[in-house]
């Protein structure tokens, strides 16, 4: 299981190499991580497909070299944080997994959007969406 570290968590060893302070026992505190599976292989989306049965599954397609996708990223991780054990969460890196990004938009018949996140229950794609938008999705509602 990868962890979705936050903006503070991820650079906090630069902060500190480049902020010192008098007290040296000052820690950034960590903010909590939201729990995420790297989806990295097109094996994993029988297995994404299969769990959607038992509980809500969610993608969320990345590209690294978007701004938008940087922004969205940081403000979804706040709002998933509540559904940690109660969906499982996915984060596909369309730059590095390619074939995977065009493996979901095939087989879940979901138009290529980044960044887009797309929620599956009962192997079938109850909602999606992207950019900005897609904050406003009401997971709460497929749980």
């Amino acid at each position: 299981i990868l962890s979705c570290k936050s903006p503070i968590e991820k650079y906090a060893p630069m902060f500190k190499k480049f902020f010192k302070t008098n007290d040296s026992d000052k820690e950034i505190k960590n903010v909590p991580a939201l729990s995420c599976k790297p989806l990295q292989s097109e094996a994993q989306l029988e297995d994404i497909k299969a769990q959607s049965n038992v509980r809500l599954q969610i993608i969320y397609k990345h590209s690294s070299s978007c701004g938008i996708s940087s922004m969205v990223l940081r403000q979804l991780e706040k709002s998933l944080i509540e559904f940690n054990g109660r969906a499982d969460f996915y984060f596909l890196d369309l730059l590095s997994f390619r074939s995977v990004s065009n493996e979901v938009a095939s087989r879940f018949q979901v138009l290529h959007q980044s960044p887009q996140l797309i929620l599956l229950k009962n192997d079938t794609v109850v909602a999606h969406d992207s950019h900005y938008d897609l904050l406003q999705l009401p997971i709460e509602k497929y749980l």
